[in-house]
């Protein structure tokens, strides 16, 4: 049964040039989710999350991990049930049609791209930190942006262009490349682990919830355990970034189901000890806002050299954490293009390697431009209202197609969907209620940009409604 209706066949439309390779099997899937969820947000959120909720931190992490795990599932049904590119932009176009779909895939373009910003601060923190471990002074003009009294933070310009250049050599390479630094980071962390633990003072975990559970304002700053769960649900994210490669993989309805809910398992066991092992360690005050709280906590136990390596096995793999960052937004912007919501030009793809060279180069400078000249909190911030955003209408398709398309195929069957689905909303509008008031102004205003670009543009060029009657 086809659930498509007026949709253009998700797909099948696309004219020679415009049709993505499938290269990608379950173990490249698995290594995507893992590469983009572990990363910047234990890497180095973990201390502006200590600085938000004290000891909390850990509570903040799991709340997370559990509005996350109700949205992976219902991303896991409908990415087999819809193997396309484009992931929740896809289904919401599939199940509510084009204008709340293009709400969505803006959205998403705001999370991929500054998610990718994020990171690229966060392996700069840890670039400078391993560097000047290692004696080595930089001038600190070229090591930060204006925010900080510099001039622009050169090495997250620098990796973000560099995984761009690895993006336009070809998916699968990338891929490839990305299980190697994958490892890396399961080491690092499982050493940060083995390091840490024998550390532990129960003594550091009291006041345990020193600002509250609920997100309220203190001294210009949200904080509270909500308020740490909503900027450290970054942690969790990227098990979206499977969805968006579901035309790319080569048996969609396993492969995909493996590497969303693999991913998303392995990850919420490895967030729960780093996290108990970094606040058990040392007093959180300690942790607040540094830039590289892992490194931190070693250097603290008398622990230089392993403080050094975890360090230096951030700076090999969290670009990681970009790649498939970039690769997630060069997919939504390619499907959106696809269908004529954006220049169909940019929706061409390489003959060589069957990947969008010309939006990821597009994607590749955007990124670079904004990593270079803002705050890592603020663009994390940021990035998490676009993917709550998008959570709450994946949540939603769950429900509508489970009600429009009972028998349509399902390769994977989320469990309870209706309660799945509506916890999905409700976890991730009180996550969007605890984020900052200028977050979300800031996040209305790109919406508003957004709409107008739609109504003066996208709407008119649109496939599906130029292929109807008026």
């Amino acid at each position: 049964m086809s659930i498509i209706g007026p949709r253009k066949q998700l797909g099948a439309h696309a004219p020679p040039g415009q049709t993505l390779a499938k290269t990608l099997g379950w173990p490249h899937l698995i290594a995507l989710g893992v590469g983009a969820i572990v990363g910047t947000g234990i890497y180095t959120l973990t201390g502006v999350g200590a600085e938000r909720a004290g000891p909390a931190v850990i509570l903040a992490f799991a709340i997370a991990g559990a509005v996350c795990a109700c949205a992976a599932l219902a991303y896991a049904e409908l990415a087999t049930m819809i193997p396309a590119a484009g992931s929740a932009y896809t289904f919401t176009y599939t199940a509510l049609g084009e204008a709340i779909a293009w709400v969505v895939g803006w959205s998403l373009i705001l999370e991929y791209s500054l998610a990718c910003s994020t990171v690229a601060v966060g392996w700069s923190g840890y670039l400078v930190g391993w560097i000047q471990a290692a004696g080595i002074v930089l001038p600190q003009a070229l090591l930060v942006g204006p925010h900080a009294g510099g001039i622009i933070n050169l090495p997250a310009v620098l990796v973000a262009l560099a995984v761009m250049g690895m993006l336009v050599a070809g998916t699968r390479e990338s891929a490839t490349l990305n299980i190697v630094l994958v490892i890396i980071k399961l080491v690092a962390l499982t050493v940060f682990v083995v390091f840490a633990m024998p550390a532990f003072n129960a003594d550091n975990l009291h006041p345990f919830m020193p600002y509250g559970f609920a997100s309220v304002e203190q001294g210009g700053t949200k904080r509270g355990v909500m308020a740490a769960a909503a900027i450290v649900f970054f942690a969790f994210y990227g098990f979206d970034a499977v969805a968006t490669s579901a035309e790319e993989a080569k048996r969609p309805g396993r492969d995909l189901t493996i590497g969303i809910v693999g991913s998303m398992l392995v990850c919420t066991v490895i967030y729960m000890a780093v996290a108990v092992a970094a606040i058990g360690a040392v007093p959180f005050q300690q942790l607040a806002n540094s830039p590289e709280p892992l490194a931190l906590v070693l250097r603290s136990l008398n622990q230089p050299k392993a403080a050094y390596l975890i360090a230096l096995a951030a700076v090999v793999a969290l670009p990681s954490v970009i790649l498939v960052m970039m690769y997630g937004q060069s997919r939504i912007f390619f499907v959106m293009a696809r269908d004529g919501l954006l220049p169909q030009q940019l929706a061409t793809v390489s003959k060589r390697t069957g990947a969008p060279t010309r939006i990821t180069v597009l994607t590749g400078i955007s990124i670079a431009a904004v990593a270079g000249f803002f705050r890592l909190d603020e663009i994390a911030e940021l990035a998490n209202a676009g993917t709550l955003i998008a959570f709450i209408a994946v949540g939603a398709c769950l429900m509508v197609l489970r009600r429009t398309a009972p028998d349509a195929r399902r390769l994977f069957r989320c469990p309870a969907p209706y309660v799945v689905g509506t916890l999905a909303i409700l976890g991730c509008l009180y996550l969007l209620y605890s984020l900052p008031g200028t977050t979300l102004f800031r996040f209305c205003i790109w919406n508003a940009i957004g709409l107008v670009f739609y109504v003066a543009y996208g709407r008119r060029h649109s496939f599906a409604r130029r292929g109807q009657p008026a």
